[in-house]
């Protein structure tokens, strides 16, 4: 019962077994019902066919009466053998119930006897024997008649009183049936509609994030329960959005000033990546900002030297003093709003050292002070980034610092070995004819003899004089144009000039191949060409080409002038010599030859250091294995 009244299921349950039990019984009822009647209306049948059977009997003995023939006692004795089969008959000794105190069986006893014992011997017996008159017959099958009558009217009672019967208890089982559906229903509705509409809303109201109605359910039913489990679910709940709402707002706020901090720094790594070695004006007030935005600081930046490792203390975003390596007195980048590290004394704060590496290569250390409280993921993903930042401004400055060195070093060397290879060894030419000179006036040598030195003098001084001339034209523009190609093109104009003829230009060469080396003996081989072309050639049209091909350089120089005397190379011109010399430094092969169109063609191919070592090292070569190559 217990269970029942704390268990809406169980009532439900409870409710269609009690309807489906009641049912069930109704149909038994029924069925037992309809086959105790299924033999009445036989037995009915055969009360009356025993009835107009004794008519016909009458009849019989009527007919026998007044025409006396064979046939007629024969017809009688069929009648009254079928009279006795049917009321000795088994359709009526199973309808009639076999207690003889039962009024049915009496009466059906009754008539068996009277049967037996009176009507049938009296109808089998002649009537002179018997003395029987037809009248005394006639009243013996009236009497017998009276008796089926009642016998059949015992049997309507019967059937008639099983089918009141069995409506009756059609009707009862139905007010049954429809009490318990009354009372399922009831109880549905209310302790399961109703409970389940306010379920319903109080769910809607939560999906609304309204967690503030409650269950007004009693009891300790299943909705009852559900009820009492939503109302701790919203309380639950509800502490539960307000701390998330309050951990979003914190959240919010961390991105918020983490996309701060970062576009701090986007802005900043323009002056940071491009201000030299001045990072106090590139990276201070980046620092400041950063340091008001996390609340953070102060923040130090140290550096260690490249030769001796020694740590370097370089900016400071609060200090009293200068930092000990302060390159600039008028600077005052770390002295404003002077705040020293007294926290740290005080220990009121905590220091985050990060490394200012790149790769393996430790270049400083970043100190950040930040209060005691611990310091969430997104500020130490921050400083991460900034530390990361920090460390590849430094490293692009030492890079660049480098390769300015290395730049300056190429140059001084590209310049002593052209004036080693040129302008000294006219030099030493010309202090060979001095010395000569001397020596011929010691001995008092003729004036013819020492014409021809002077002549010498004057021919070496004047070759001394074209290629300091040519070495300053050179460097001039290579000093003031970004590569070979403009070198080239202001070439290209100065000798169209000269010659007062076209000079084309054709230049197909991928940016960065030739080191400072080879394009300057590039170039002072395309000078010395078109010299040659102007004094000797009288040509009326040039062409210089310029192309990269199959990791091989084709430098070509042709005119349309009078040409070679014949095929061969010519004859050991100071110009020529000058070529071959730069070709041979180059590992290169120079061709001279005649145009089949008319004029010379001056041919240099040649493989770039650079493509050399692709052919050399095409896996394993270092990203900065070219850095070095422009002294060579």
């Amino acid at each position: 019962m217990k269970l029942l009244q704390r268990s809406l299921v169980a009532r439900i349950i409870a409710s269609l077994l009690a309807i489906s039990g009641m049912a069930l019984i109704s149909i038994t009822l029924t069925m037992a019902m309809s086959n105790s009647s299924r033999g009445d209306a036989a037995a009915i049948n055969v009360a009356g066919s025993l009835r107009m059977n004794a008519y016909q009997i009458l009849g019989a003995l009527q007919r026998l009466e007044y025409v006396p023939e064979e046939t007629s006692e024969e017809q009688l004795e069929g009648l009254i053998t079928r009279f006795d089969q049917r009321l000795h008959g088994t359709t009526l000794q199973q309808t009639i119930p076999a207690d003889d105190r039962h009024e049915r069986r009496r009466q059906l006893e009754k008539l068996q006897t009277y049967w037996l014992h009176t009507l049938r011997p009296a109808l089998q017996a002649p009537s002179t024997t018997a003395q029987l008159d037809l009248d005394t017959r006639e009243a013996m099958i009236v009497a017998m008649v009276n008796d089926i009558e009642m016998l059949v009217t015992y049997l309507e009672q019967s059937t008639e009183a099983k089918v009141r019967l069995l409506g009756m208890m059609q009707v009862i089982f139905l007010v049954l049936i429809a009490i318990v559906v009354a009372i399922a229903l009831y109880d549905v509705r209310y302790n399961l509609v109703v409970p389940l509409r306010q379920l319903m809303v109080l769910a809607r109201e939560a999906a609304q994030r309204n967690f503030k109605p409650r269950s007004q359910l009693r009891g300790s039913d299943e909705l009852a329960l559900l009820g009492h489990t939503f109302n701790k679910m919203s309380a639950e709940l509800a502490t539960s959005y307000a701390a998330l709402e309050d951990k979003v707002s914190r959240k919010k706020q961390e991105l918020e000033r983490s996309n701060q901090a970062l576009r701090v720094m986007h802005d900043a790594s323009r002056a940071l990546y491009g201000g030299g070695n001045d990072l106090c004006s590139s990276a201070a007030p980046m620092l400041r900002e950063l340091e008001k935005l996390l609340n953070i600081g102060p923040i130090r930046l140290s550096l260690k030297d490249p030769f001796d490792q020694r740590a370097m203390p370089v900016l400071e975003t609060h200090s009293r003093t200068r930092p000990e390596y302060c390159r600039d007195q008028d600077c005052h980048a770390c002295l404003i709003d002077p705040r020293p590290l007294d926290l740290v004394a005080n220990n009121q704060s905590q220091c985050l050292l990060l490394p200012i590496s790149v790769g393996d290569t430790l270049l400083g250390t970043l100190e950040v002070w930040y209060p005691q409280e611990r310091l969430n993921d997104s500020t130490r993903r921050l400083l991460t980034i900034l530390a990361d930042q920090l460390a590849t401004a430094v490293y692009l400055q030492r890079r660049i610092e480098e390769q300015q060195h290395v730049t300056l070093i190429n140059e001084r060397t590209i310049i002593a070995r052209e004036l080693h290879d040129s302008l000294a060894q006219s030099l030493s030419y010309l202090k060979m004819q001095v010395a000569r000179l001397e020596r011929m006036q010691q001995k008092e040598a003729t004036r013819e003899a020492q014409s021809a030195v002077f002549d010498e003098l004057r021919t070496g001084l004047n070759s001394a004089y074209r290629q300091l001339r040519e070495l300053l034209t050179t460097f001039r523009l290579k000093l003031e144009g970004p590569g070979l190609q403009f070198a080239l093109r202001q070439t290209i104009e100065e000798f169209s000039q000269r010659m007062e003829a076209t000079v084309e230009l054709d230049y197909d060469v991928p940016p960065y191949l030739l080191n400072p080396n080879e394009e300057i003996h590039v170039l002072q081989i395309i000078r010395e060409a078109l010299a040659n072309t102007h004094k000797h050639a009288q040509a009326h049209w040039a062409k210089v080409t310029v192309r990269f091909a199959d990791a091989r350089l084709l430098v070509r120089i042709e005119d349309d002038g009078i040409g070679l005397e014949d095929d061969s190379s010519p004859p050991m011109h100071y110009g020529l010599v000058i070529i071959r010399d730069r070709t041979t430094t180059l590992n290169g092969q120079l061709s001279i030859a005649n145009r089949p169109a008319g004029g010379a063609s001056v041919e240099v191919d040649f493989t770039p250091l650079t493509a050399r070592l692709i052919q050399q090292q095409p896996a394993s070569a270092a990203p900065n294995s070219h850095l070095g190559t422009g002294t060579s």
